[in-house]
């Protein structure tokens, strides 16, 4: 194994994956801390749910993922987050972080969100998504880690025991040798995390090839757009045209979805101004009993038959918030996610094989309740989100995990025209 990849959580998993596959490396991802020993790929994705836990589970958590991947062999460790760089006030980027460096003895990493396909770009340890700061941007009202600060480097000093620096653009342009220079600099510096800048995806390549022999690099999925040809140019691994190649899956189609992000909003919109078939979960009506969970199965069953049905809790920010104060944000949550993992198995249990879901916490609950523990990467159906092939009973089914903030209005559409279904 070439990399094993860390990521705090499931959408986070298939992206990075996707980014992996695109360099022709043979990727598996792998549902939770395995307890087996790791599939035999030249990268593994562990998908763990750690990004809003509470921070000695997510440090434990990353621990058992490393360890699995030590005794696979992996030449190196990446630690995933998401390209918006969202956590709590406390972490969980920070003491992850720091967990991971001790363990492997990094005397350096870097820390580098940067998804410029997706928006993403960092300049002077800002983060922006598109043409506005990160705490700007929609993130700034996430139901569950809002984010108020763009200037990564104070959001990062205090959730870390390492002292934090940065690597700035004009140096990351100079390219590999200079941002290794820079790196050897902030460590007799002291610093231990360095925020590396990047505005495009060669900003990525270089920042790549100049970390690919530190035993960890942290960042979102970008940088590994860069790492298969670093791997490769060592002389790793061969890349394979075949690296995204699946297994047919045979069945009708379906789309769940748990986001409630602006991206999410405008897909959902979209597949409503289309006519095609849709069944809204309210979480405080199913709270309250208005809607049971028997009824909700019966017509998304029924609506099956009309063609692929959107069964979905997506609602405007100001809904979530009503949502949230009346049952809490943690209770909302939990409920809507099981609702939605709940109905997900029905809809497989009455045939569907294709199923696309948004959101990342919701991702991870229906996955979890199908019993999928592994995901062969597919393409992808724009940047950061592959179709992905896992089993069910024995039975191939598909699964595309969509991160709330990715994809343009008609994605929907758009991935199940590449999975070959009309909607």
């Amino acid at each position: 194994m070439i990399v094993g990849v860390i990521a705090d959580d499931f959408t986070g998993a298939t992206d990075v994956a996707s980014m992996l596959v695109r360099a022709g490396m043979r990727t598996v991802q792998v549902i939770g801390v395995p307890q087996a020993p790791l599939p035999r790929a030249d990268a593994v994705v562990i998908a763990l749910k750690s990004r809003t836990c509470p921070v000695p589970e997510a440090v434990e958590m990353s621990l058992q993922a490393l360890a699995a991947f030590q005794a696979a062999g992996a030449r190196q460790i990446y630690f995933k987050y998401c390209s918006t760089f969202d956590s709590t006030a406390q972490g969980n980027i920070g003491p992850v972080t720091d967990a991971l460096m001790q363990a492997l003895r990094a005397p350096i990493t870097i820390a580098c969100p940067a998804f410029p396909e997706n928006g993403r770009t960092v300049f002077r340890g800002h983060l922006f998504v598109g043409d506005v700061l990160l705490s700007d941007s929609s993130m700034r009202a996430h139901p569950l880690t809002p984010m108020h600060d763009a200037n990564l480097l104070r959001v990062l000093q205090p959730q870390t025991l390492q002292r934090v620096g940065l690597v700035p653009q004009p140096v990351v342009q100079q390219g590999p040798k200079a941002v290794e220079q820079a790196l050897d600099q902030l460590r007799l510096q002291g610093i231990g995390i360095a925020v590396a800048d990047a505005i495009g995806n060669q900003d990525l390549m270089t920042l790549a090839q100049a970390c690919a022999d530190l035993p960890l690099v942290t960042a979102g999925s970008g940088l590994a757009l860069g790492l298969g040809p670093a791997y490769a140019q060592r002389g790793w691994f061969a890349p394979s045209a075949q690296a995204d190649g699946l297994n047919a899956a045979h069945g009708t189609a379906a789309l769940i979805s748990g986001s409630c992000s602006q991206a999410t909003q405008a897909q959902l919109l979209h597949w409503q101004n289309s006519g095609r078939p849709t069944l809204r979960v309210d979480p405080l009506a199913v709270h309250e009993g208005r809607q049971t969970l028997d009824q909700l199965k019966r017509q998304a069953v029924a609506l099956l038959g009309q063609g692929p049905v959107l069964v979905h809790a997506t609602a405007d920010s100001a809904t979530v918030q009503a949502t949230q104060n009346r049952l809490g944000v943690e209770p909302a949550g939990q409920l809507t996610e099981r609702t939605l993992a709940a109905l997900a198995q029905t809809l497989v249990e009455a045939g569907v094989r294709k199923l696309v879901v948004a959101g990342g916490e919701t991702s991870g609950a229906v996955t979890q309740a199908l019993g999928v523990r592994q995901l062969h990467i597919g393409a992808s159906i724009c940047p950061g989100v592959p179709w992905t092939e896992g089993l069910w009973n024995d039975q191939v089914i598909w699964l595309a995990l969509k991160s709330g903030n990715f994809g343009g209005p008609e994605f929907f559409t758009e991935a199940l025209a590449q999975a070959g279904v009309a909607a």
